[in-house]
């Protein structure tokens, strides 16, 4: 599906789990100098589908260390905790075509099911592929597991979605230069993926490709981590009728053991630097070339 617009639209969407490092300082400005360099607009996204682990302080955070490295984005603010009613209609869809089915499985489940399998395959993510436990039940017995108040998750159905396409899926991958390229999608490596968890009601997969339409997202700049992970955004967009953004997966920030920085390993903070004395420009200096925007409080 394709779609005309007036401008270019970009956006940064980072998740309020945490205090934003380097790797997020490095996505944001460049998605700050894409938008700047073509006339075009920056909206910030909060994506907060997980709402046990994020939290308001965070996201005032994400705020506060953006605006001092000199950010400036649209308003309001999307959350996507405020859209939830979006991501059950699009699941709805796919359900209602016979593009999903409800899994009662835990992980000890899956990897109990696998366990004793050498070679058995992994999504993108490292986590085995579905083995298709609660594929085979019933539709009697789905509906009297659902009915007794049983948790499940949704999962899509990758055979059937992928027999639903009617041509070759792809995707526009942007590089330096404004250069673009097709790159072909795969998204059988994901297998049956889950589109929503028990206690989670939309995956970030299918929630990023609702919001980038809603919002009308023109370009993805993103990390090179999330490539495989556009398979599948393109399989979804093309099954929901959405359009399909062009992309950049830029290169990560890593640290000394080539590690990419991350929350989870205890990456130093934007909001460290500050308490530490670094200026705006001195922070946008230890990022990749790539990034060349001048903050405007340095």
């Amino acid at each position: 599906m394709t779609r005309a617009f007036s401008s270019r639209v970009f956006r940064f969407a980072p998740s309020p789990n945490g205090h934003l490092h380097l790797g997020h300082a490095y996505s944001a400005l460049l998605n700050f100098r894409l938008a700047r360099d073509s006339a075009g607009r920056l909206l910030l996204r909060i994506e907060n589908i997980d709402l046990d682990r994020c939290r308001r302080e965070f996201e005032e955070g994400i705020f506060e260390d953006l605006r001092w490295l000199g950010m400036e984005w649209e308003t309001p603010v999307r959350r996507q905790s405020e859209h939830f009613c979006d991501y059950a209609r699009a699941l709805a869809s796919l359900s209602s075509r016979g593009l999903t089915y409800p899994c009662f499985c835990s992980r000890r489940d899956i990897l109990e099911a696998v366990a004793g399998k050498p070679g058995w395959p992994v999504d993108p993510d490292g986590s085995p592929l579905y083995p298709g436990i609660c594929k085979g039940l019933s539709e009697k017995n789905r509906q009297r597991r659902l009915a007794a108040g049983e948790p499940a998750s949704l999962r899509i159905d990758m055979a059937a979605a992928l027999a639903q396409l009617t041509g070759p899926l792809e995707w526009l991958e942007a590089s330096r230069g404004d250069k673009t390229t097709f790159v072909r999608a795969n998204a059988s490596v994901w297998g049956d993926t889950l589109l929503s968890r028990k206690d989670i009601p939309a995956s970030y997969h299918i929630a990023v490709v609702v919001d980038d339409a809603l919002q009308e997202v023109t370009d993805v700049a993103r990390g090179e981590d999330l490539f495989m992970a556009t398979s599948l955004h393109r399989l979804l967009q093309s099954l929901l009728g959405l359009p399909a953004p062009t992309y950049l997966h830029h290169a990560l920030m890593r640290d000394a053991n080539g590690r990419k920085l991350s929350k989870s390993s205890m990456a130093k903070s934007i909001r460290a630097l500050r308490e530490e004395g670094y200026s705006p420009a001195k922070v946008v200096g230890m990022l990749s070339p790539d990034v060349i925007t001048a903050p405007a409080n340095s």
